[in-house]
């Protein structure tokens, strides 16, 4: 069996637009269900039980295909890997509930959705950093100065994104709510257009796109979200994978693997910043930028995390975004919590 994974991703384009481009299909509605209870995990297979496995990977552009390679992480897999690109989170957890594909890395707000959707899907890792590289930018002749400027403002966002969280969380901060400012739903070529074209005020995002816009148009930083998000990002994985032995063992020697080139990156900055800007076809001064402030090391799912993230989708549900009635925990699963530890050791 070869050692490489498939690609099956978009190569990386030299224009910011191009970083948005998403899977067909996979943004419209799809059937949920409501099988979310926590279900006992299938004994692991041996590897030669994995010679015909391929695990269908959602990723973004940079994101965890880049990660993998650059780190040579995928070298020695011994099943295939197949990987989608989209443009954010939400169409991620949508593609998983469908079943179309078996694992992604999102942000810390797509799970929350899908767990207001009862998605059948369950969050399997965590990752964390201090989430300074998702920021509210502003034009660089904006006269705007702090957050609560933005009152009556109109804000580009993508729904349901990180930056939807960020932006909730700054309002409660700020003292205001969603009828104080205008939200412009739109993905991030599109929140792009709006924003260098003035159709917006304020443009919420994460990097890299928040790097290219500093870095290219000399955006300016109107709040980020430090110290007001939690700044984790997740792997989800679809329910259909996690009951499948063969799967499941597969999920936990990538969510292994994964961890380690999280290691190898926050050890290799220039190396890591380098291979990344190349795969997403930037700057290379607006991927180091991104990449010194973005990367998340693998960290334990544990109570801490379920509950900040508890936290989150009670804010999304006061400002009447989603139901209520759902429990972050139940979409849970710490099957690999131990594996992912040992790994995260090993590589200090």
């Amino acid at each position: 069996m070869s050692s490489h994974a498939r690609p099956r991703s978009v190569r990386a384009l030299g224009v910011l637009a191009a970083l948005s481009l998403t899977v067909v299909g996979l943004t419209g509605c799809v059937s949920r269900g409501s099988d979310t209870a926590t279900t006992e995990a299938p004994a692991l297979v041996s590897n030669d039980q994995l010679a015909t496995v391929t695990l269908d990977v959602g990723d973004q552009k940079g994101g965890t295909e880049a990660l993998l390679r650059a780190s040579g992480e995928l070298d020695s897999a011994p099943y295939d890997v197949a990987f989608s690109t989209f443009t954010s989170g939400p169409p991620q957890v949508e593609a998983a509930t469908a079943g179309q594909i078996d694992f992604a890395v999102t942000g810390n707000t797509p799970p929350v959705f899908g767990v207001a959707a009862n998605a059948r899907i369950k969050v399997v890792s965590a990752y964390t950093n201090d989430a300074s590289g998702d920021q509210i930018l502003v034009p660089a002749d904006s006269t705007l100065g702090s957050f609560a400027d933005l009152r009556g403002k109109k804000i580009a966002v993508g729904k349901g994104s990180s930056a939807h969280g960020h932006v909730l969380l700054q309002l409660q901060k700020a003292g205001l709510t969603t009828d104080d400012v205008q939200l412009i739903f739109l993905q991030p070529a599109d929140a792009l257009t709006a924003f260098t074209s003035g159709e917006v005020d304020a443009w919420a995002i994460w990097d890299p796109y928040t790097a290219i816009a500093q870095v290219q148009n000399g955006s300016k930083t109107l709040t980020t979200a430090k110290g007001v998000a939690n700044g984790y990002g997740f792997g989800i994985a679809s329910q259909q994978a996690l009951d499948d032995p063969a799967k499941n063992t597969a999920l936990q020697d990538f969510v292994v693997r994964l961890a380690r080139a999280s290691a190898w990156a926050d050890a290799n900055p220039e190396q890591w910043a380098a291979a990344y800007s190349a795969a997403v076809g930037i700057d290379p001064a607006a991927g180091e930028l991104a990449q010194g402030r973005s990367q998340r090391p693998a960290i334990a799912l544990d109570d801490k995390v379920i509950e900040s993230e508890q936290a989150l989708y009670d804010v999304f549900v006061e400002s009447g975004s989603i139901p209520g009635g759902n429990t972050f925990a139940d979409f849970v699963d710490t099957r690999y919590n131990d594996a992912i530890a040992d790994a995260t050791l090993s590589s200090n």
